[in-house]
């Protein structure tokens, strides 16, 4: 850590303005660390909106996201007590650029940060015409290709207009201070390239890679998923070729020609161990180029056992009172609905450990909270179907209660699951906030969010493409079993935190393993690796997963305390001060 505070930090996002997903978890992690806060003296959020996305906007204006507007032309806010030589420059990029500013604070974690937001969807076609030229000029990004994809352009558009408010809101600062322009994902490189292209020296810049969107195009988009893409990884990189020479030219794909010209930064940070493999993977400058380990951290803070079986207490309650029985196990998958979550694989493992629960006279409940939809359900939606037809123990797929996703995975996995079973059930409760208000009156009304994760026993999270995942491990510091998959970016933090192996309190599943006699001499060998084939990978494993699970699962309180005690013990050495202490000061330094 650098005796000196850092003088500027900024972080271009799209959730600059309002946590909208991972990014944002990873934001609120580093702005409410201590360590950060001591070592880094001000902090800046930046990035594009869209007035036009209703969500977004009641988002950001939402009482909870203590958003305090000091000026905006999108909203009439003038600061008229504002510095004069800052508004006069906001003002005149405005004009000359044909953009709308946003400016004003956010407070995370009780400490109000800067944001910048910039409406940049009716960009003057010189000022964005001038900038593709010149990025093509110089780096070889042929924006003509993805100009037609909506997103590439609206992320592409704030590129100048955010660096040049970012230069009118810090006119105060003196020349030569040490700033950091950190983009995060390819969202957030458009002023990055800005800084580089007007001044290479003003910014140290950094790219924070949350994922490689050319790997999780082609785990996601092929039926052998991580089996697959993992091993044609490993033997690439042992003959040194690269993914394109593997998979096939990649260039049509606009966010992979983006994070191609990421290598331009000063220094690049990876979430995860496999991230770095597949940064490596892209080839070109990341063969060589200086990647540092930047892993999310996870919760900390302390939970006594008395805690921990208040909230088992309230899910079992909440199990007996939806399926009229006490279960003697409460499982928990916290997630989004998308394929990259893999959650076929939760009830692959629960079809052998129902076997197992059902011999010992036992049993369990898993609760999947997971919802296609943006915001979730209306209230008054949930407590119709609750009476009904039992949400969310049924479901259907006619009313808005299922959507997309959700709807192949209850009719087509869910159901079939529960035919015949006695041991285990599975309930998908499509919503948004776990509480009565928002979940119907079978649940506890003392129920909150926190209680879902101290009350579970197991958490899962056996992802195909996972770069880092904290969910995956959230509540191990609560004294859960954690089960992710070996492509989760946690484990290689998870085995540092304890002193190079995993603990016995993480169950990893491990569906890239491939025997030797397969004999795979080459990543396009590899290729060969179909849905068929991971089947029976996934079948032989998840037999594994749950023989271990059913070994470790708690059988009385003094276990539970045994893996309370083991759990925070391995989170307080994965927490965002450590993160910040140990990995992400330290990259930082290392970009000087």
């Amino acid at each position: 850590m650098s005796p000196q505070r850092i003088p500027l930090v900024v972080h271009v996002t799209h959730e600059a303005g309002v946590k909208l997903g991972g990014i944002g978890a990873v934001l609120d992690g580093f702005l409410a660390s201590s360590a950060y806060n001591a070592s880094v003296a001000r902090t800046i959020l930046v990035g594009p909106i869209n007035p036009f996305d209703l969500v977004e906007m009641e988002r950001l204006f939402a009482p909870g996201n203590k958003l305090k507007v000091k000026y905006s032309s999108l909203h009439g806010y003038e600061w008229n007590d504002g510095p004069e030589q800052v508004v006069s420059a906001l003002q005149a990029i405005e004009q000359t650029m044909n953009v709308k500013f946003l400016y004003g604070t956010r407070a995370i974690a009780g400490r109000d940060f800067e944001i910048l937001l910039v409406d940049a969807g009716g960009i003057a076609g010189y000022v964005i015409n001038s900038y593709k030229f010149y990025l093509w000029q110089r780096w070889g990004l042929d924006c003509g290709k993805h100009e037609g994809n909506w997103e590439f352009s609206f992320f592409l558009n704030a590129g100048e207009p955010l660096y040049s408010g970012l230069q009118a809101i810090t006119q105060d600062m003196p020349p030569g201070v040490t700033r950091y322009l950190i983009a995060h994902e390819w969202l957030g490189l458009p002023p990055v390239f800005s800084a580089l292209l007007r001044d290479d020296n003003c910014y140290k810049t950094i790219f924070y890679a949350h994922e490689v969107a050319t790997a999780r195009l082609l785990v996601e988009g092929h039926g052998g998923h991580d089996t697959r893409f993992y091993n044609a990884l490993r033997l690439g990189r042992e003959l040194d070729v690269s993914l394109d020479q593997v998979f096939g030219d990649h260039s049509w794909f606009y966010k992979h020609a983006m994070v191609l010209r990421a290598g331009v930064c000063d220094r690049i940070l990876a979430v995860g161990d496999a991230m770095l493999d597949e940064l490596r993977f892209l080839g070109g400058v990341f063969s060589t180029a200086a990647i540092d380990l930047v892993y999310n951290g996870v919760p900390a803070a302390q939970v006594t056992l008395d805690q921990k079986l208040a909230s088992r207490e309230l899910m079992l309650q909440y199990a007996q009172n939806l399926y009229g029985y006490r279960p003697d196990y409460i499982f928990t998958h916290v997630t989004r609905m998308v394929p990259s979550k893999a959650l076929w694989r939760d009830v692959r493992v629960l079809e052998h450990l129902e076997w197992n629960l059902a011999a010992q006279g036992k049993s369990a409940v898993l609760f999947i909270v997971s919802t296609a939809a943006p915001t979730g359900r209306r209230a008054e939606d949930v407590f119709r179907w609750e009476a009904e037809y039992g949400w969310p123990v049924n479901h259907r797929g006619d009313n808005g209660d299922l959507l997309q996703d959700e709807a192949h995975f209850f009719f087509h996995v869910l159901e079939p699951f529960h035919w015949g079973r006695r041991a285990i059930k599975i309930c998908l409760v499509n919503q948004f906030g776990w509480e009565r208000a928002r979940c119907g009156n079978r649940m506890p009304e003392q129920m909150r969010f926190a209680d879902l994760r101290a009350g579970a026993d197991l958490e899962f999270g056996q992802s195909i493409y996972e770069p880092f995942g904290i969910a995956q491990v959230e509540p191990l510091n609560a004294g859960a079993l954690c089960v992710p998959s070996s492509v989760c970016g946690c484990i290689g933090f998870v085995n540092r935190a304890n002193a190079g192996s995993v603990p016995g309190n993480v169950i990893v599943g491990d569906y890239v393993y491939i025997p030797p006699d397969w004999r795979l001499w080459s990543p396009w060998d590899a290729l060969r690796i179909d849905s068929a084939v991971r089947d029976g990978i996934e079948a032989r494993q998840s037999w594994e997963v749950s023989q271990k699970i059913a070994e470790r699962l708690p059988r009385n309180d003094e276990d539970r305390h045994r893996l309370l005690a083991e759990g925070q013990r391995v989170a307080g050495a994965m927490s965002w001060d450590v993160v910040v202490e140990d990995y992400f000061l330290p990259a930082l330094m290392r970009a000087r």
